[in-house]
């Protein structure tokens, strides 16, 4: 409230300040010692007094109503050191800068005209506003309260195509001298008092009334301020490309634009209104509030006004309709690059980002790991922080450039995630001598949405000079369903804006999908939406690889056996990237901690878990297995048969056990072939 002087506000917004501090809870003497800064309008009690009259309603006007007339005098509520802030898809954008009110030259003062047509004013309005069939609401006529002319009904049941009529008419008829000009419009649209002047709605009715509800159309909004100079409100219309059908001076202190709203109903009238107003309050076009209401009566151009002209300044001024106008309104805010030729940077191309991680990574960019769960994604990333901080190669295949890291680690309590770069670095074998360049931003119970949580670490990050920032999982952190194409795309531009806004590499890890991968590309293997597989610069995939029985894995067995481990998972990973060619797969075996690269050749040949091969030999290992079990079935099957039909162990006749089984005498041969211990002979069955 110390950037708002009272002695700059109108009646309207005095009180406005009042309504929003009594809604927000203050006791009434903090608008009262406020105003009090304005020494010519204040009276004593009358506070205490109108805050008593405050009575409430559905719309109450809310603390936001004071903040924003304190932003319109230049007040802002971000700290120095507080970054632009990212707007959502469906932001109302309301600050946005059109008009920089230090540079305006215009008039104060209107000038009116010398050689006025009024009833061609009153045509030109209608013709601008309405069309023929628009049933059009008018009061000519008004009566005194408490030193104000007040506006009656007036009549509502006659179109715009009526009074153009008979404006035509009358006006021929005044210009052949037959009758004077007020006598015209008397005829034409109904005689005014000269001193009051005389209104128009602007937007169309039904014909049953003249209340919000019988608003045919919700065309137009009333733009008008009664504390400002009327020629700098004309400025400030014009500059912000208002999309205004009529200019309207109202004969005394304000100027009258009918502003093209174009809503569908009553609710987007409302919206629009508001996202109107609240642009134009920003560019210091102090809007009355009052005039929000469809239904809200207007000044009509053609009458005179206590010896003032109401006269029609200008019609369809500005950008066409409501929603041009607010795409080049949000077209000023929206800070893109113009398009460049081609032919103005052919022989003076740019530098390319440095790259970060040989034929993978450059600077700048973005990086996938994709992998199952337990593939020890986590060490992998961990292993890479500690190649960039240390300048050497990662997973023993890709050369680093040496530089700080950002780990942001969402998962682990903070004593294992110490624990774990320790333990990495000691498996690796590589002396700790660049410690300083890794930085660990722990936030296990405390990740927020990635869209909150980006400018937060931007901010953080900034000075650190971070040659990459990790994010370790992003299912911690995702906004939205990560099935929906739209959310995952927002998503996604919250790493565009870490790297961007740090000029750093941004890598996150991901899960597979579930189900055996090797029958997918590994560009599709990611969970959720495509837009995973299509947004990174680089996409690292780790598939789990299937490693026969009988095969060795490279292990210190005597060691294996001591400590009871089991036989280390295989995995091989595949790139696709945008900036490089593809490398050759890389084939690991996951050694906890950290992933060695197969240097036995043992894994070249390794099917890929869920791959066409693993299935069919799977298919074979299950087949054998059934057949196996059959065959043991059987053959206890023929011994339960043999003890019913023998007589104290002598042999069965082989058309009676045949009957039994209910087959024929071949296959009987066939089932005691398969045992060892029954044999056939001269048409019987013996037990060895």
């Amino acid at each position: 409230m110390s950037a708002i002087d009272p002695a700059s506000c109108s009646y309207e917004e005095w009180l406005h300040v009042g309504m929003a501090l009594q809604h927000e809870g203050y006791p009434y003497e903090v608008w009262e010692e406020w105003s009090r800064n304005d020494s010519a309008r204040f009276h004593e009690g009358e506070c205490v007094m109108k805050w008593k009259s405050f009575q409430g309603n559905s719309d109450p006007v809310t603390g936001a109503t004071i903040t924003q007339m304190a932003k319109t005098r230049g007040w802002s509520s971000k700290k120095k050191s507080e970054p632009d802030r990212a707007l959502e898809w469906d932001s109302v954008i309301s600050d946005v800068q059109i008009v920089d009110t230090h540079y305006l030259e215009a008039e104060k003062e209107i000038k009116e005209p010398e050689d006025w047509d009024q009833m061609g004013d009153m045509i030109a309005y209608l013709n601008a506003i309405f069309l023929p069939d628009d049933i059009v609401a008018v009061s000519m006529q008004s009566y005194e309260k408490d030193g104000r002319y007040v506006p009656s009904a007036g009549t509502y049941q006659l179109t715009a195509g009526h009074f153009v009529e008979q404006l035509k008419k009358y006006k021929l008829k005044a210009q052949k001298g037959e009758m004077s000009t007020n006598d015209a419009i008397g005829y034409a649209m109904g005689d005014y008092d000269p001193n009051a002047g005389a209104w128009i709605r602007f937007n169309p009715f039904d014909g049953q009334g003249v209340k919000n509800i019988n608003v045919a159309d919700y065309r137009y909004a009333l733009v008008e301020s009664d504390s400002m100079a009327p020629g700098l409100q004309e400025e400030l219309i014009r500059k912000m490309e208002l999309p205004v059908a009529a200019l309207v001076f109202s004969g005394k202190k304000s100027i009258h634009a009918i502003v093209h709203i174009d809503a569908a109903n009553l609710t987007e009238y409302k919206e629009r209104v508001q996202k109107l107003y609240d642009i134009c309050k920003h560019n210091g076009l102090m809007v009355d509030d009052n005039d929000r209401n469809p239904s809200r009566l207007s000044r009509l151009p053609g009458v005179y006004r206590n010896g003032h002209k109401q006269f029609l300044m200008a019609t369809n001024i500005g950008k066409k309709n409501y929603a041009e106008w607010l795409g080049w309104v949000e077209s000023l805010n929206d800070d893109l690059p113009d398009p460049e030729s081609l032919a103005s940077v052919w022989d003076d191309m740019p530098d390319l980002a440095p790259t970060l991680i040989d034929n993978v990574l450059r600077m700048g960019h973005k990086m996938l790991l994709a992998g199952p769960s337990k593939a020890g994604k986590s060490f992998a990333l961990i292993e890479m922080c500690i190649a960039i901080a240390e300048g050497t190669k990662w997973l023993q295949t890709f050369q680093c450039q040496q530089g700080n890291v950002l780990y942001c680690n969402l998962e682990l309590d903070r004593a294992s995630c110490l624990h774990r770069f320790k333990d990495v670095y000691t498996a690796l074998g590589i002396a700790p001598e660049h410690l300083q360049n890794i930085d660990i931003w722990n936030l296990r119970g405390q990740a927020i949405p990635m869209d909150k949580l980006a400018p937060k670490l931007i901010r953080r990050a900034a000075k650190k000079n971070y040659t990459a920032v990790v994010i370790d999982p992003i299912y911690k952190v995702i906004t939205g369903d990560e099935n929906s194409a739209d959310q995952m795309a927002h998503f996604c531009n919250q790493f565009d804006k870490i790297a961007s806004e740090l000029h750093s590499a941004v890598i996150y890890c991901h899960h597979h999908s579930k189900g055996g991968q090797g029958m997918k590309r590994s560009i599709d293997r990611s969970s959720g939406s495509g837009v995973f597989a299509r947004d990174p610069d680089a996409i690292l995939d780790m598939i789990p690889l299937v490693v026969s029985d009988s095969k060795k894995t490279p292990y210190d067995e005597e060691a294996d056996r001591a400590s009871g481990a089991v036989p280390a998972p295989a995995f091989r990973i595949t790139g696709t990237l945008r900036e490089f060619p593809s490398f050759p797969p890389v084939n690991l075996w996951f050694r906890y901690p950290v992933h060695k690269v197969d240097d036995t050749g043992l894994l070249k040949m390794a099917a890929e878990e869920g791959s066409l091969i693993d299935l069919q030999a799977r298919g074979r290992k299950a087949g054998n297995a059934a057949k196996k079990s059959e065959k043991e079935k059987r053959i206890v099957e023929l011994e339960d048969a043999f003890k019913i039909l023998s007589d104290n162990g002598k042999p069965v006749d082989l058309e009676a056990m045949a009957q039994y089984f209910d087959v024929s005498q071949k296959t009987v041969r066939t089932y005691a072939r398969e045992s060892e211990k029954f044999t056939i002979g001269e048409n019987k069955v013996y037990r060895k």
